[in-house]
């Protein structure tokens, strides 16, 4: 069953960027490509650092700390320090806003 929660407007986040989403005791992380939206988990899974802090290229975050990354579409580590994949999330936009499904 879908739990769709606004996570922030459409604006929000500029083309090949990320932006930090705290829900209920919970970070994810939601990134914008091509008028795309995507959502993971917030936390690096090696060192529970927040990746909106980290850098978006083409279709990766990588952490700020270690330079883990990962694929955002699909979460998947991408090689060392990091080998546990994200979680991710559906995402959608209504009006103005995205949505994360947290379901």
């Amino acid at each position: 069953m879908a739990n769709w929660v606004r996570a922030c407007a459409v604006n929000d986040i500029p083309d090949e960027d990320v932006i930090r989403f705290d829900h209920e005791g919970s970070t994810y992380a939601v990134y914008r490509k091509d008028e795309q939206f995507y959502a993971t988990d917030g936390l690096c899974t090696h060192e529970k650092i927040h990746l909106a802090d980290g850098l978006v290229m083409d279709f990766t975050i990588e952490c700020p700390k270690h330079n883990g990354r990962f694929d955002y579409r699909s979460g998947k580590a991408k090689g060392a320090p990091v080998c546990i994949d994200l979680k991710t999330y559906p995402t959608k936009i209504e009006g103005d806003g995205v949505f994360i499904d947290l379901a």
